[in-house]
């Protein structure tokens, strides 16, 4: 009798709630999706859903029903898009910015940070940050780029042999790794030179790699449903996020304490060289140490939960950008080659001229590159947005409608980008397509997304990318060996086999 009560109670609470939901699912009746169960929603395509088929199984959906889909998950609407029209009103909107919540299993180590925050806060953080990318700071930055590329080198030059397939990810995770601790911090963690990773480096790295896997499962998700399926993953990844906040917290009250001696003291200058070994640059964090908010200055855990968010997205992003411009260079002889022709014009032959910000910007062809392979292989393939409110949208094929309030929505960044309507060929790698650019909607190329959530560090990642190119492509052949890349979608983009390849060095005496 028991069981048919559970039984019973089940089907009535499965029941009634797919009675509840009957306004939400006439709101988006005439969006294609897949069949979905009752109470249950799309199960089967769910179950095929992981970081390795996801491409490829997106692609076959939208070949099947469309750019614009709508599905369900349990209780959970969600909107699947890579609909150029219906994402440009989208990111367009000042009102629809909450990011979805697979996003907040980065909570405990990002707090509310940039990438995390809405309303109020975010619009606080992000005028705070705004100015840390003007002009006369990033020229600042470039000269750390500068400096942690020659290491970067220096390191590649072990696997410059011209037969040797290797991987070249880690080499570019711990350069970008180095590059974003001094410039979002002022302080080095020495990534690439150390012979042992400092724990605070081991940290991020496994860290992210913990949260990457996180993020594309349904049930990891759940912080409970985490702590209770996998507990010592649970007190590792406590362990881990601890080590980077007491590491980050010490940085902000060494470099407080710097700034503070600075405004008491003529002598100050001086000071601040010897604390920090070197003459001092302005970073993030010096930014955030002189900001106030509604009158009061930012506490260390606020200052705390923008570093931390800096040095995830700065870090993974970036690595996982340049890794796959490597690879596609490696694969391309004749692009490889206008490159090298182009950067040899701009910084010449001289390994131990330093390259400014004025250099990078000459380098027009590289940015085609670069362009192109963000194209091809966006580090954030997909974005997301939970709708506070009705979101009312207007489209050519479908006309007007109204995505309720409640839904999920996941827009498809590597879709939009693959699509023959915007980008003719779009599997080719054609950096030249980029070249006087004219495309019917300029929402359909947005590797750095767009409207008032774009990505702040846009700039500051494309400098360091030509920087890091410019510098390995001057002094090594990059060769087609190795297999090809095996595209896996996590938080960020990568390659579930690596990037593989072969270098050899160049003799440019000739």
């Amino acid at each position: 009798m028991l069981l048919i009560a559970i039984v019973v109670f089940l089907l009535t609470a499965g029941f009634l709630f797919h009675w509840g939901q009957r306004a939400r699912r006439a709101a988006v009746a005439n969006l294609p999706g897949p069949y979905c169960f009752p109470v249950l929603g799309a199960v089967q395509l769910m179950c095929k859903l992981n970081p390795k088929t996801f491409i490829k199984t997106s692609h076959e959906q939208v070949k099947k029903l469309g750019t614009l889909q709508r599905a369900w998950v349990l209780n959970r609407l969600l909107i699947v898009s890579c609909d150029v029209e219906f994402n440009e009103q989208l990111l367009a909107s000042q009102e629809h910015l909450v990011k979805l919540p697979a996003y907040m299993v980065l909570g405990q180590w990002l707090g509310n940070g940039l990438l995390l925050s809405d309303g109020k806060a975010w619009h606080q953080r992000r005028k705070i940050i705004t100015p840390t990318f003007h002009f006369a700071i990033l020229e600042q930055f470039v000269e750390v780029f500068d400096q942690q590329s020659n290491i970067c080198v220096q390191r590649l030059q072990q696997k410059a042999d011209g037969s040797s397939i290797f991987d070249v990810y880690p080499f570019i995770c711990l350069a970008t790794l180095d590059i974003i601790a001094e410039t979002a911090m002022g302080t080095k963690v020495n990534a690439q030179m150390a012979d042992q990773m400092t724990p605070y480096v081991n940290a991020v790295n496994e860290c992210t790699a913990l949260f990457a896997w996180r993020f594309m499962s349904v049930y990891a998700q759940n912080e409970l449903l985490f702590t209770l399926l996998h507990p010592l993953l649970k007190l590792r990844q406590s362990k881990l996020i601890r080590i980077m906040h007491e590491f980050t917290t010490k940085v902000i009250e060494q470099r407080r304490q710097t700034l503070e001696k600075k405004q008491q003291s003529e002598d100050s200058t001086v000071e601040s060289e010897q604390v920090l070994g070197k003459k001092r640059r302005m970073a993030l964090l010096d930014v955030l140490l002189q900001a106030s908010v509604e009158g009061r200055p930012l506490r260390n855990d606020e200052i705390r939960e923008e570093v931390d968010t800096f040095m995830f997205e700065g870090h993974d992003t970036t690595t996982s950008a340049i890794s796959f411009c490597l690879w596609q260079i490696s694969r391309n002889p004749e692009v490889q080659q206008k490159m090298l022709a182009e950067i040899l014009q701009v910084l010449g032959t001289d390994r131990n001229r330093s390259i400014n910000i004025r250099d990078l910007n000459e380098l027009k062809y590289m940015e085609c590159v670069m362009k192109e392979s963000l194209r091809m292989h966006p580090p954030v393939p997909v974005l997301g947005r939970t709708l506070k409110n009705d979101f009312k949208y207007t489209h050519s094929t479908l006309g007007d409608g109204v995505i309720p309030a409640g839904s999920e929505v996941i827009m498809g960044l590597i879709g939009m980008h693959h699509q023959e309507k915007y980008f003719p060929e779009p599997e080719v790698f054609r950096p030249d397509r980029h070249d006087h650019e004219e495309r019917t909607s300029s929402y359909a190329y947005v590797p750095f997304s767009a409207g008032p959530r774009n990505c702040i560090g846009q700039k500051f990642a494309q400098l360091e990318m030509k920087m890091l190119l410019a510098k390995i492509v001057r002094e090594f052949e990059l060769l087609p060996l190795g297999e090809p890349i095996e595209m896996v979608v996590n938080i960020v983009l990568r390659s579930d086999n690596g990037f593989q390849l072969g270098m050899r060095r160049r003799n440019l005496s000739i």
